[in-house]
């Protein structure tokens, strides 16, 4: 698909880290881009930025979201390309010990309910609003290519480590997702695809001390250091711009694989 000024696009997570590298990939494409983000001052001035508009959306609201792709689209139509970078994370062992007491307690339920919300649920609620818009186009090609889908996932979807179980789960899904939902819309012409990142420069791992950037940095293969937002933005346009990109699941990660904890 090529991208320019008469194309629409999404980002959710587009405030900071990998969303926003790839909103404004896409905006100096030309894209009329709207970011879905719960951070609002942070949003507001990316999209200023990049002459897109934002969108204040929790993925884990339908009314929310509705709201979100109704003023998206009132602003710039139909989105064609929708990436889908919003998500959490979190760290706690199924079952452990207090190394004080010894007191025995288990993974909060809720706080498992709550990664699964927005990471696989999340995300899926937005392909399957986004989808359903999108098959109301024209396509844009005789192949009959509408649109592009972009999924986040993590090397954690196949390496988790201790006490990942949650974000593994619902990263997991989204990898195992991508390939059925491909094969649902490859009649309407919509390709599907998904980003497993490894270790990168985000605003969380920024605000971490230097010595754990470091002993990360040198648990990456080659090249030795964290992955780039905008490394992952490259990644993400060629799967939208490249036609025959489609049900795959893709790792960035400089080759790591990452150690039980």
């Amino acid at each position: 698909m090529e991208v320019s000024s008469k194309t629409p696009a999404v980002v959710t997570g587009g405030a900071s880290g990998l969303g926003e590298a790839t909103a404004r990939a896409l905006a100096a494409k030309g894209a009329k881009v709207a970011i879905f983000d719960m951070n609002e001052e942070k949003g507001q001035a990316v999209a200023k930025d990049i002459g897109g508009i934002f969108c204040k959306v929790n993925v884990t609201s339908d009314e929310d979201v509705d709201a979100g792709f109704a003023k998206a689209r009132e602003a710039h139509g139909q989105e064609r390309i929708l990436v889908n970078c919003a998500g959490i994370g979190n760290a706690i062992k199924t079952a452990s010990r207090d190394k004080q007491s010894g007191e025995i307690k288990h993974f909060p339920l809720s706080a498992f309910d709550f990664v699964i919300q927005v990471n696989l649920i999340g995300t899926f609620r937005c392909i399957a609003k986004s989808a359903a818009g999108m098959m109301t186009l024209d396509p844009l090609t005789e192949e009959g290519n509408r649109g592009a889908i972009v999924n986040t996932a993590s090397v954690a979807a196949e390496d988790g480590q201790m006490g990942q179980a949650a974000y593994s789960a619902s990263k997991g899904g989204v990898v195992g997702m991508t390939l059925p939902i491909a094969r649902d819309l490859m009649k309407e012409g919509i390709r599907v695809n998904t980003i497993l990142p490894g270790i990168f420069e985000t605003p969380l791992m920024n605000a971490a001390p230097p010595q754990v950037k470091e002993a990360l940095a040198a648990s990456v293969p080659f090249p030795k250091r964290l992955g780039l937002p905008g490394e992952y933005a490259k990644l993400a346009m060629c799967m939208i711009e490249t036609g025959y990109f489609n049900g795959e699941d893709v790792r960035l990660d400089g080759a790591i694989r990452m150690a039980p904890r």
